[in-house]
């Protein structure tokens, strides 16, 4: 397919008219063509005049059909072969493996999603037959379900360039709502925005659906995103950036006349609470996961662990000393953008000299352009609880170990952290007394709580949660990860007394779908 630096409007490619926007390869720091021009607020406007005229027939789709629309989209992407491959990998610096399994998890997430809405269990539907007898009061008919919220603006996340920007969670999650979906994409990968719009676009031509279910639009600067939110035919926000952008966005949607919800992933540093069994019994094999957790993707994961947090004494000792040689060892890589990389190197500059914190270890400087060079500093419990400024965020391959001079400072230090999508206990048998002290403070914190593993690698799936209280999200109630994140994009509604051929096929006497409902209080089957 070849890349033309358009829009995609519903069915029709529009060439923008404001600013210029061109993809940078950051291993070479050279262009990539085509050049792509941002949208204008006309251009916002049809869009999401599109989305609103598709919504009421779109929402009402069958199980099935929606379903399938699902998977033809997954089809699609596949379809696009190697070329998806080559072009996300030239934009973003990645590896081609991590770009293909990427494709992987972004495909999966479709099919998950076609499975979910086949099933139907998201409609929650509530029936409570009549009691026309029941006294004092007789009881009306009524019966629930969700519906979804309405056309949803997605922006495409930097670090992900295929399962969180186009066709990503938030997207498949917002289709399989019933939500007509206008994406902005991000600037870091236009041409692999366009060839999976594209790929949508044609998935919406094949299931024969109107055309406004879907649009793609580019932003020279961030007015048409602002324009976007702002649209009173938008109805819910996906994000993955920045706190600040997030903040931004959420400041928009609460302004509006009509408040709609952000659900914006925005900032993280995901704690590792190494507890005292474990650190003495194998600070060291811990030590080299925890590194490899920290350069995984350059660091460049929203989960990637940014903060440890120990009893001081030999064994912390040990632990730092086999981390800092893992991260002396770590050559670099490529980061996402230039504008990532001087971000990351001003954020290690911070650490290193500040004047609380001691270095431990830098890793290897890169002979290539916008190379992320790891880092591992380490300071005390009572400097870090006394500056806000040692919990910002360093996205990247750099972490800060937190010196606490016992359990009762590990468990201060937790108290004192900002909410996480992430929080880790490495744990033995005797640290349970430990751990139990520390859980309820994590479950307050953190969206996932997880023992023994690393928090980089999100698997998609049912029971997932990738969310947290703020600033990890701005919603901590929701995920934008696993099946449950198709909830935060429906609304419930209840009918009472209509007749059984004017309510929704789900809430029929006959069950259609065959649905697991609940009548009067108890599941059905």
């Amino acid at each position: 397919m070849t890349l033309e630096g358009k829009q995609l409007i519903g069915q029709q490619a529009v060439r923008g008219t404001r600013g210029e926007i061109q993809a940078i390869n950051p291993s070479s720091s050279q262009g990539l063509e085509p050049v792509y021009a941002g949208g204008t607020p006309d251009d916002v406007a049809r869009a999401c005049e599109l989305a609103e005229a598709a919504f009421d027939t779109y929402r009402e789709t069958s199980l099935e059909e929606r379903a399938t629309f699902l998977e033809t989209i997954a089809e699609e992407i596949e379809a696009l072969g190697d070329a998806l491959i080559e072009r996300a990998s030239d934009e973003s610096g990645l590896p081609i493996p991590r770009i293909e399994g990427e494709r992987g998890r972004t495909c999966g997430q479709l099919r998950l999603f076609a499975n979910v809405v086949r099933a139907g269990e998201w409609l929650d539907v509530r029936v409570d037959p009549a009691l026309p007898e029941r006294a004092p009061l007789p009881r009306a008919d009524l019966r629930q379900r969700h519906i979804a919220l309405g056309p949803v603006a997605v922006f495409g996340a930097s670090n992900f360039p295929l399962a969180f920007s186009v066709a990503g969670g938030d997207t498949a999650s917002a289709l399989a709502a019933g939500c007509p979906v206008v994406v902005k994409a991000h600037s870091a990968h236009p041409g692999t925005s366009e060839l999976v719009g594209r790929a949508i676009q044609k998935a919406v031509a094949r299931c024969e659906l109107p055309e406004g279910v879907f649009s793609l639009l580019y932003d020279a600067d961030i007015e048409l995103g602002q324009a976007l939110v702002a649209d009173p035919r938008i109805k819910a926000v996906g994000f993955t950036g920045s706190r600040r952008g997030g903040q931004a966005l959420v400041a928009t949607a609460q302004a509006r006349p009509e408040p709609i919800p952000v659900y914006a992933e925005m900032s993280a540093i995901n704690p590792v609470f190494a507890l005292p069994a474990a650190l003495e019994a194998r600070g060291e094999s811990m030590a080299e996961g925890f590194v490899g957790s920290l350069n995984l993707g350059a660091g460049q994961f929203c989960t990637n662990p940014g903060l440890v947090i120990a009893v001081k004494g030999p064994a912390l000792d040990t632990f730092v000393e086999a981390a800092g040689r893992a991260v002396r060892d770590s050559a670099g890589q490529t980061m996402l953008t230039p504008g990532i990389h001087d971000a990351y190197t001003r954020g290690v500059d911070n650490l290193a000299n500040h004047d609380r914190t001691r270095e431990v270890a830098r890793g290897q400087a890169g002979e290539q352009p916008n190379q992320c060079r790891p880092g591992l500093f380490v300071t005390a419990a009572a400097d870090f609880l006394a500056d806000e400024a040692l919990q910002a965020e360093v996205f990247g391959a750099t972490s800060l170990v937190v010196e606490c001079a016992d359990e009762a400072e590990v468990r201060q230090v937790a108290e004192h952290l900002e909410g996480q999508l992430t929080a880790t206990l490495q744990l033995d048998d005797a640290d349970h007394d430990s751990a139990r002290a520390l859980l309820p403070i994590l479950e307050r914190k953190a969206g996932r709580i997880l023992v023994n593993g690393w928090p980089t690698g999100v698997e998609v799936c049912h029971a997932m949660v990738h969310g947290g209280p703020y600033p990890a999200t701005s919603d901590s109630r929701t995920t934008s990860v696993g099946s449950a994140a198709i909830q935060r994009f429906l609304r419930p509604v209840c009918y009472q007394n209509l007749p059984d051929d004017l309510l929704p096929e789900a809430l029929r006497e006959s069950n259609p779908y065959q649905l697991n409902r609940l009548v009067d209080g108890r599941r059905e089957g």
